[in-house]
């Protein structure tokens, strides 16, 4: 066995996602930082002004981080109940949240207590944000009403009571000081001018509201609420133009990049999609460990930060190239690798070569020493980062080719036996080793069919394979009928050619 040959892994070509510019752009985050915060993150919101920190509102604090820092730079935490929705203006100076015991607190970013405190909602208030012109207030609250307020004066400017449920969504518009969009749970967005006394829009969303954006243009609204995500054209009366249903959970939260060309929404199905404002396609998706509450991007898309149910919040930076021509290595020159390269050995010289010693893997030396189901375990054990699928199948195959592998198979406890059920449930529909793997779980039936009903957990396994097969089967019969349905269509558009008439033949 000195001359034995390491087993050989056959490449398969990989199956998954296009990869796109979004694909690469999007993926360009470094490890995420998860920060523990004191409750559900309710909302996440970027300084409009460098070095661009972010306030995070949960429970009853407000924190405020800095853009690379896991420790808040400063909190806000004189507030009596749960406060939520802090907002900055758009000088990045001033800091309003509202207050479930109806209150809305307006902070100074170099302060800690408020600088003003507006009274008149009876109930919690859901929604804050400054007019465009620095000197306003809009707010929602679960007492159905929207509120304008006037900062100097600390007054009530004017009312709206046109919603019939909790208002718990808005925004204000950029380009104009007096408009500003309401969404609430009676299923309904409302677009007010503070100007009028009455809302001069209503748009019918269809399901309960969560969450309401304005195009940087001021044109195009999207609103989220259900599983469905509507954008529609304001200046066209509130006209639909695309609804997007690619969530299966709630979507309870919205955001622009910054260039305005991609829109990300997230939802209580732990994922954040990412669509194009061309095509309102999903361009990219990430996944998250908890359902989702709130999100946001830092200007030119350098941080992501999500904010979660379980109080966790995710923070992923964009990754940079900090090589620099001044500080770069030295390294040798090429002259160094090459040298003696062409070095022709002479009459008296001595010639000796240096055997290349092959590591052998783990599987690698076991079938060496014929243990052919301690090989099977050591791939089937470890991760497929270290081993991926490939490996194991490749392993089952050189035993099959050897006549061994009913014996690895063979003898195996429980928890063995559900490790090898485990993978075959994963990768017994995939095409690349359904040849292999279906060959294996026939075997695995024969031998351990006899001892089937003593282990709850193996039984199990064995009826969700059972599943499994029986719907690839039910795939490749859709399949065949039609590819004979494309046979039969191809067989009528062919064209039958014209036969010559021989010259010989007479007319």
């Amino acid at each position: 066995m000195a001359n034995y040959k390491p087993l050989v892994v056959q490449s398969l070509p990989k199956l998954g996602e296009k990869v796109t510019k979004d694909t690469l752009y999007w993926k360009n985050y470094k490890a995420p930082i998860q920060i523990k915060e004191f409750g559900a993150v309710n909302k996440i919101d970027f300084s409009p002004i460098p070095p661009y920190n972010y306030a995070v509102t949960a429970s009853s604090r407000i924190h405020i981080y800095g853009r690379y820092s896991q420790e808040p730079i400063k909190t806000f935490s004189r507030f009596k109940d749960i406060a939520y929705c802090a907002t900055y203006r758009d000088d990045g100076k001033l800091l309003v949240a509202g207050c479930e015991d109806g209150s809305i607190r307006l902070f100074d970013i170099g302060g800690k207590a408020p600088l003003r405190q507006f009274e008149g909602h009876t109930k919690a208030v859901r929604v804050v944000d400054f007019l465009s012109d620095k000197y306003r207030i809009v707010s929602g609250a679960d007492d159905y009403s929207s509120k304008v307020w006037d900062i100097p004066s600390v007054t009530e400017i004017v009312s709206y009571k046109e919603h019939t449920d909790y208002v718990r969504c808005g925004c204000a518009s950029k380009l104009h000081s007096d408009l500003f969009v309401t969404g609430s749970y009676d299923h309904t967005v409302k677009i007010f001018d503070t100007r009028t006394e009455k809302s001069i829009m209503t748009i019918e969303h269809g399901q309960p509201v969560e969450s309401v954006n304005l195009f940087p243009s001021g044109g195009l609204l999207v609103t989220a609420g259900g599983r469905y995500v509507k954008v529609w054209d304001i200046l066209k009366g509130g006209q639909l133009l695309v609804s997007l249903r690619n969530h299966h959970k709630t979507v309870t939260c919205l955001c622009l990049s910054s260039s305005g060309q991609r829109l990300l929404s997230g939802s209580l199905d732990r994922h954040v999609k990412v669509y194009s404002t061309t095509s309102y396609k999903v361009v990219h998706s990430f996944n998250y460990e908890a359902s989702i509450l709130s999100l946001a991007l830092a200007p030119e898309d350098e941080t992501l930060v999500v904010g979660m149910t379980n109080g966790i919040l995710n923070v992923k930076h964009r990754k940079h190239e900090e090589r620099e021509p001044g500080h770069r290595k030295r390294r040798p020159a090429y002259r160094t690798f090459v040298k003696g390269r062409n070095y022709l050995p002479k009459q008296d010289d001595f010639f000796v070569s240096k055997p290349v010693r092959n590591h052998l893997k783990k599987y690698d030396k076991l079938l060496k020493s014929f243990q052919v189901s301690r090989a099977l375990d050591v791939v089937l054990q470890a991760p497929e980062r270290v081993n991926p699928p490939e490996v194991t199948v490749a392993v089952m195959q050189e035993l099959s080719r050897r006549g061994t592998l009913k014996n690895a198979l063979a003898g195996r406890d429980e928890k063995q036996l559900s490790r090898l059920l485990a993978f075959l449930i994963r990768h017994v529909a995939d095409s690349r080793f359904a040849p292999v793997l279906i060959n294996v779980a026939e075997l695995i039936i024969d031998i351990y069919m006899p001892v089937a009903g003593q282990s709850a957990v193996i039984d199990k396994q064995f009826v969700k394979l059972q599943s499994i097969v029986e719907k690839e089967i039910d795939y490749q019969e859709e399949l065949l009928e039609v590819l004979g349905m494309m046979d039969a269509l191809f067989a009528t558009m062919a064209r039958k050619k014209p036969i010559p008439l021989e010259e010989n033949d007479s007319l």
